[in-house]
């Protein structure tokens, strides 16, 4: 992602926050448009989660007694959008699985291990906002992932979901035979996007109506 892409969706959410009218809708719709916009990898899943916690923090950063309610509706957000972004990335491995001849067995071991992270990058994206801000927000976000590590995460029911799922996957064991096709986990991540846009469109209320 560039520079530029990631201060827009930081200034996106900024700016979701501070409108104080939901919060929650705002900042999850421009998570997963900024998700769809680009491969479904670690890499760019970590970057747009960075840049819409900075402008959650942004946004939060001068407000008061509403900085702890406006947390909560963004960072669930967050939450939200990630855990349907692990959904696209199981249904994206399960495609694969179902065509390993064109996989080998590493590209889909490193897709599944890139899920069991997902909550690991959601709390390092929060524990980032924490340290870069001021002591009230700080308290703010750590009580928050106190009591998330606790309680859990939308993320990381999701990533538990999935990985129950795809264990039971025949194309998955052991077995498999590595593959010298061109086909690699890069593939496995655009797939991914593919599957998260159509997702995301489900959720638009035009097509809910539908």
């Amino acid at each position: 992602m560039t520079e530029t892409a990631s201060h827009e969706i930081t200034q996106a959410v900024c700016t979701a926050v501070k409108s104080k009218t939901d919060v929650h809708h705002k900042i999850k719709d421009i998570t997963l448009k900024a998700l769809t916009q680009h491969q479904l990898d670690k890499d760019n899943i970590k970057a747009v989660a960075d840049a819409v916690g900075q402008g959650i923090h942004e946004g939060i950063a001068d407000q008061d007694e509403l900085a702890k309610d406006l947390f909560m509706h963004a960072v669930t957000a967050l939450d939200n959008a990630l855990a349907i972004a692990a959904e696209a990335s199981t249904l994206a491995i399960e495609e694969a699985a179902a065509n390993v001849a064109d996989y080998s067995r590493h590209d889909l071991n490193e897709a599944i291990d890139d899920l069991k992270n997902r909550e690991s990058l959601f709390f390092d994206t929060l524990e980032k906002i924490a340290k870069d801000g001021n002591q009230r927000v700080a308290d703010i976000i750590n009580d928050f992932i106190t009591h998330a590590r606790q309680s859990g995460t939308a993320v990381g029911e999701q990533t538990l979901i999935a990985l129950d799922a795809l264990k039971d996957l025949p194309k998955l064991s052991k077995d498999i035979i590595v593959s010298s096709a061109v086909a690699t986990t890069s593939t496995l991540a655009q797939i991914g996007s593919g599957i998260l846009l159509g997702i995301a469109e489900s959720l638009q209320p035009s097509h809910a109506k539908k």
